[in-house]
C-alpha cells in the first residue's frame, strides 16, 4: 500500500483504468500493510495517488509526451512547458526522464514552490524518499501553508516507515481544508499502515462521504474492514467501483494473505533435527 504521494483529484466518472487501478491499488496496500513495511509504489498508500487525471486516457497522456517534449526541447526554460511535460512523463510511467526534467527546472527556478512541489513528488514516486523530503521542505513555507505539500510530506514520510510524523503532517493539512478527502485518504490509510485500524476506518468514511468518492477511497475502506475480518461487508463496498468478479479477487486476496500471516511459522531445519535428537 503506497501512500498517497499527491492529493487525490476527485472526479466524477469512473474509467476502466480507474477500476483496473483501484484493483491494484488494494493488493499492493494489502501486502504493505500486513507486511508492515513500505514499498516503492505510489499508487496505493496514502495514497500514492498517480499524477494522472482519472478522466484522461493513456492515449491523451502519451500525446502530450509529443506534445509537451518538442516544446520543451525548443524552450526548456519555460516553466509551464517544464510542468506539463513532466506531469505527461509521470502519468505514462517515465519517471526517471520526469525527475530529470523538473531537477533542470528546480535549478533554474529554485525558489518556486510549483516546480518544487512537482520536483518532491517525482522524486518520491522514483523512491528517492530522503531527497524528496528535503525538496519538498523547501517547497513549502510555515508563512504560507500548503495542504498539498504538507499532504505530499506526510505520503513521504509514509513511504519511509516515519507514521507517526505523516499523521501530523496530514492533521496539518485538515486544519487548512477540514474534511477534504484526498487528506482524509492519506491519513487513513497512514493510520492503517501503523495498525490502526480502528481510527484508519472512520476516518476512509469521513473522505467516503464528500461525493464524488474516487474509487480508490472506497477500496482502501474495503481493505481496512477487510482486516477486522469483516468479508462480505468489505466486498460489497468493493464492488461499488469495481466489476463482481475484482471486488470478489480483492477479498479472496485478502483472506490469503489473512491466512497465511497467520500460519506458525515452520520449523527450520536445525530446529527439526533437535526435537528429533531429544
Amino acid at each position: 500500500m503506497a501512500p498517497v504521494l499527491s492529493a487525490i483529484e476527485m472526479r466524477p466518472t469512473r474509467s476502466r483504468s480507474q477500476r483496473r487501478l483501484a484493483c491494484a491499488a488494494f493488493v499492493a496496500a494489502a501486502a504493505a500493510v500486513l507486511s508492515g513495511c513500505q514499498t516503492t509504489q505510489t499508487t496505493a498508500t496514502t495514497g500514492s495517488i498517480p499524477i494522472a487525471s482519472a478522466d484522461r486516457s493513456d492515449a491523451e497522456w502519451r500525446r502530450d509526451v509529443i506534445v509537451y517534449g518538442q516544446q520543451y526541447r525548443a524552450n526548456s526554460s519555460e516553466i509551464g512547458v517544464a510542468l506539463h511535460y513532466a506531469q505527461a512523463l509521470r502519468a505514462t510511467g517515465q519517471r526517471a526522464q520526469a525527475v530529470a526534467v523538473l531537477e533542470r527546472a528546480s535549478l533554474e527556478n529554485p525558489r518556486d514552490k510549483a516546480v518544487l512541489g512537482a520536483y518532491g513528488r517525482a522524486l518520491a514516486e522514483a523512491g528517492d524518499y530522503n531527497q524528496a523530503l528535503e525538496v519538498l521542505n523547501r517547497a513549502h513555507s510555515p508563512d504560507q501553508p500548503d495542504w498539498h505539500i504538507l499532504s505530499a510530506q506526510g505520503a513521504v514520510l509514509d513511504q519511509m516507515g516515519r507514521h507517526a510524523e505523516a499523521q501530523r503532517y496530514y492533521l496539518t493539512a485538515l486544519k487548512i481544508v477540514p474534511e477534504e478527502p484526498a487528506v482524509l485518504s492519506n491519513l487513513g490509510l497512514s493510520y492503517a499502515l501503523s495498525k490502526d485500524l480502528a481510527n484508519a476506518e472512520s476516518t476512509l468514511r469521513r473522505a467516503e462521504a464528500h461525493p464524488p468518492v474516487d474509487p480508490r477511497v472506497r477500496q482502501n475502506l474495503a481493505l481496512v474492514v477487510g482486516l477486522q475480518g469483516r468479508f462480505a461487508e468489505a466486498e460489497t463496498i468493493a464492488r461499488a467501483d469495481l466489476p463482481p468478479d475484482q471486488a470478489a479477487a480483492n477479498v479472496a486476496y485478502l483472506r490469503q494473505m489473512l491466512a497465511r500471516r497467520s500460519e506458525p511459522p515452520k520449523p527450520t531445519r536445525d530446529a527439526r533435527a533437535a526435537s528429533g535428537s531429544s
